[in-house]
Parts: structure tokens; sequence; C-alpha cells
């Protein structure tokens, strides 16, 4: 992903975060609070945890090598335990250098006949280079992507395997996107989000519709901070503020933001653009680094060590609770 004019937006993001009428409260005083009583069950950080442990096995899983064709096997596999449909999207997508890049979309489904269908997603490639790394020797090393795309996957697969156990009544899809990072900010035309590009345009049943998505990317880092972003307040509003609600509901205001920042060039983006189904991007921010992204962010340091368990478990148990309460 990239983040368009970033820097710009966010100085205005400050300006525009102090006058949004419509913007609620961070967080009711204790006088307004009342006791929130869960309805979903309980998220295992523990296992998400596991989950991304086993992607980061295969090692990276860059298009067209053989980390990558395994992993996609693993992941169609194990969401096959859970849900009840799972469907392989294969394609072939061409990269921003003009290499034919063999892509799979995977998308696992609970009861796929409903119509009231919720989506979530997440990529689950690993970027080939780490050309944000402060070494330039390290430019061309693939990265292992523990937070920039297993997070992701891993809390999906959390989620589907807790859900098997006392499934919606409503349509939940999980898709993991492909071909999402292997973009260049420096090359003309749309060369990030091939997977969801390719999805959209070529949906894996005529005529999908979702009431609703919820893309998940870098959820599972320290001191992750979770805001507003551009598009998702362009095309989905509604749905950001039901989340970030409901996070703030379950006790995740340290992870949760009512802030506006930038805008990302994500693979909500194209699903919004191209579906028109209202999707909003989870996407760790800080103010720390010019990037706006963690500091592992395209680095060779994106590793396990960056992963946090209190983190998969904010994000992880507020999709949840959204889930179970919809009707």
């Amino acid at each position: 992903m990239k983040i368009q004019a970033f820097l710009l937006l966010v100085l205005l993001s400050m300006v525009l975060s102090c006058t949004y009428t419509n913007q609620p409260k961070q967080e009711a005083t204790t006088t307004e609070k009342e006791v929130y009583k869960q309805i979903s069950p309980n998220f295992s950080a523990d296992t998400a945890y596991q989950f991304i442990e086993k992607q980061l096995a295969f090692g990276p899983r860059v298009c067209n090598s053989k980390a990558h064709t395994e992993c996609g096997q693993y992941l169609a596999k194990e969401f096959g335990k859970y849900v009840d449909e799972v469907i392989e999207q294969n394609g072939v997508a061409t990269n921003w250098d003009g290499k034919k890049l063999n892509i799979k979309n995977i998308i696992a489904s609970f009861n796929p006949k409903a119509s009231k269908r919720i989506l979530v997603c997440a990529h689950w490639d690993s970027r080939p280079y780490a050309d944000n790394d402060p070494n330039p020797e390290n430019h061309n090393k693939a990265i292992d992507a523990a937070d920039d795309g297993a997070s992701g996957v891993a809390v999906m697969l959390e989620m589907a395997r807790t859900m098997a156990k006392n499934k919606p009544e409503l349509g939940v899809d999980f898709i993991c996107l492909d071909a999402e990072d292997l973009g260049k900010s420096d090359q003309e035309g749309d060369t990030y989000c091939l997977g969801s590009q390719y999805w959209s345009k070529k949906l894996h049943k005529p005529g999908y519709k979702a009431d609703y998505g919820i893309l998940l990317d870098m959820v599972g880092g320290f001191n992750a901070r979770f805001v507003w972003e551009g598009f998702s307040m362009k095309y989905a509003e509604p749905v950001l503020r039901k989340v970030w609600d409901q996070g703030i509901q379950l006790g995740y205001s340290n992870y949760f933001y009512y802030y506006q920042g930038g805008y990302i060039t994500d693979d909500h983006k194209y699903i919004n653009e191209l579906t028109g189904i209202p999707t909003i991007d989870i996407i760790h921010y800080t103010e720390s680094t010019r990037s706006g992204f963690p500091a592992h962010w395209h680095t060779i340091n994106d590793k396990i060590a960056v992963i946090d368990k209190q983190t998969l478990k904010a994000v992880g148990q507020t999709l949840l609770e959204v889930i179970y309460k919809e009707k």
C-alpha cells in the first residue's frame, strides 16, 4: 500500500479533526459508561499468533515462489477446516516491470447462500523488496511480512476457527487477497493491490455483493493505532463508526482513535471503486515516522518480534462482536 500526499494530508487532517462537527468523543466519561456485555465468543490471540508463525515458516510469500505456492495451499486447507466453502481464484497479473505473476485469491465463506453478507479481507503476499529499510544493502531482500500481511490473515483464520463452533446466521466471506505489496510508487498506473483489482473485476461468484467490507492491514504490531483513513471515510463512513464504536465499547480505546488520517492506496480502494461494496481499512498509523506507517514497514525487521498479542486480540474481538451483533 502507499499513502497519497500523506504528509500534507496529515497536517490537513489535524486541522479537520478539530472542526469535524460529527466526530464522536473518543471515550465516554466514567459516569456515562455502562458495563458492556460481550455477546461474541472469545477471540484467542495465542492461536492467532500461532497462525502468523505458520505463515512465516514458509518464508517470504512472494508471487511465483515456492513459499508462495505452499503457503497458498496451507491457507486454503486451513480455512477449509472451519468454513462451509472455499474457492481458490487463480489468475495471472502483470507486475509494474512487465513480469507475469501467478496469483491466487482465497475466498472462505460461512453460509454462502445467505443474502446478507459481510466481507473481511487481508493480503497474504510478502513484499519482495525491503526498500524502506535504513540499510540500502537490504533494499532487494524479500521481507517476512509478519505484520504487513500475515497478521491480517491470522486474525481472519482465528475468527473462522472461533465462528465454526458457533456459526453466525448471516453470510461471512474471508478473502485472502494476493499481490498487494509488489507496487512501486515511482511507477505509473495502479501497481499496488493487483489481487484485489483482479477479484473486483472478476468476482468469484457472478453478481456477488456484501453489505459492507473490512480490510485488515498491519493489525498485529506493538502500540498499534487505528485512525479513520481517507478512502474509508469517503466510501464507508457508517462502517467506520460501527467498527470504531464497537472497539471503544469493548475497551479498546487505546487502539481505535476517532482521528482523521490520510488517503492510503490499499485493497479497499479498488473494492470500493470497482464493486461498490462500502469497505474500510483498519491499518496501523503513526506520527512517529515520515511514512506514517510503523518503523518496520517494508523493512527486513517485519518479523514475528514486532507482533503483539494484545493488538491481535483488540482487532479480532472487535470484528467478532460486530459480526455477532448483525441481524
